[in-house]
């Protein structure tokens, strides 16, 4: 399986990295599956307090789902629940969770995004939701509702467009936006000053911010993952999205 994820423990801060750089650390089946492994190892080593994702180099976080993949394997309905990891939907999520995001997320690589606690963007961080190009869908992308304006996310969702850095501070997506380059050092910086706080005040509160949202939130995402399966991945647009990517020309959407 093409690409990896390796998880690293330093200073009590577990690093979980993707690396598929040629691919720009696309969802391929080797990164989900490493995710599942490290986020799983990593919510169950006692010497992990606090998170951080990134991605290998610095072009992209994430670039979302792998079409290529898709197109070469015909996956045109995946498990939605099962496709990867999202904390605390389908893995258990007791501890603080950092994004440290260089280049692109976009798509799956927003997902990761959301699914943490707190944001670093690189000032070259870019962020989207392109599954409309692509004949996908983001039925993850609910919990973004308490993260940002409904009509930026909108935008996103509708238009496929890409939001930069700033203006996902400005929007309230991230925390900061730090000089290209230094977003895992921010990060493991702000895990070391949330490691200063007790241990118990620390998971209690982790659990208090997930319950804040918890419900309406589990009730949306089921909701919205049997609106898509219904109306979009039994489609044979679902098919022509990864196709037409794979080879580099516009979608020919079929709507059935």
């Amino acid at each position: 399986m093409a690409g990896t994820v390796d998880l690293s423990v330093v200073d009590n801060v577990g690093v979980i990295t993707l690396r598929y750089e040629e691919r720009l650390n696309a969802l391929s089946q080797g990164i989900r599956s490493g995710l599942w492994a490290c986020f799983t190892a990593a919510e169950n080593d006692p010497a992990v307090e606090v998170i951080v994702v990134t991605g290998a180099g610095d072009k992209a976080f994430c670039s979302g789902a792998d079409l290529k993949e898709m197109n070469e394997t015909g996956m045109a309905v995946p498990d939605v629940r099962e496709y990867m990891p999202q904390l605390g939907r389908n893995i258990r999520s007791d501890k603080p969770t950092i994004a440290a995001v260089n280049g692109y997320a976009l798509g799956g690589g927003l997902l990761l995004c959301q699914m943490c606690d707190i944001l670093i963007a690189s000032e070259n961080a870019e962020f989207g939701m392109p599954e409309a190009r692509w004949g996908r869908g983001a039925p993850w992308s609910v919990p973004l509702m308490w993260k940002i304006p409904k009509n930026v996310w909108a935008e996103l969702a509708l238009m496929g467009r890409r939001i930069s850095a700033q203006r996902a501070y400005e929007v309230g997506l991230a925390n900061v936006v730090v000089p290209q380059g230094q977003a895992l050092a921010t990060a493991l910086e702000w895990a070391a000053e949330i490691r200063k706080g007790a241990p118990l005040t620390l998971r209690a509160t982790k659990r208090m911010l997930d319950l804040s949202t918890g419900q309406v939130t589990y009730s949306a995402w089921m909701m919205s993952d049997a609106l898509f399966e219904e109306m979009v991945y039994q489609s044979k647009d679902a098919l022509e999205g990864p196709q037409s990517y794979a080879e580099s020309r516009t979608a020919n959407w079929i709507k059935g």
